[in-house]
């Protein structure tokens, strides 16, 4: 059985393609998008059970994505870890109200970031009680 599936979001396409390997190395499913926009589509239809999503995107950004999922019904529970330039501060009342689980910085590390998305899936399940 899968570990779970992720949503990957980034425009730079070597992120994607590391982040995918890792995942899939580690017993993930994994979709991806290049912006936000079709992050939207794929998260509506594959119902991924976390995201990892760029902060800076064309069409999109990572935050007006966020938003978005958190005003549809089907997406708004799904946790999401952003990934955002070294430096890049978001207000702590956007994180809360955007319920965002995690930032890392780029560069980051894949193993760290998997080690994230485990962590917070393991949550969501204990809270869930499954």
């Amino acid at each position: 059985m899968a570990a779970g599936k992720v949503l990957v979001v980034d425009d730079e396409i070597h992120i994607v393609h590391v982040v995918t390997i890792k995942l899939r190395n580690n017993g993930f499913e994994v979709v991806s998008a290049e912006n936000g926009a079709d992050a939207f589509e794929m998260a509506c239809k594959e119902k991924p059970d976390i995201i990892v999503t760029d902060f800076q995107m064309p069409i999109m950004t990572g935050l007006e994505f966020v938003e978005k999922l958190r005003q549809n019904e089907a997406t708004e529970h799904i946790p999401v870890i952003m990934l955002t330039a070294r430096g890049f501060a978001i207000e702590d009342k956007q994180k809360e109200d955007l319920q965002i689980s995690e930032f890392l910085s780029k560069p980051f590390s894949p193993k760290e970031l998997l080690r994230s998305i485990e962590d917070i899936l393991h949550q969501v399940a204990v809270v869930q009680g499954s």
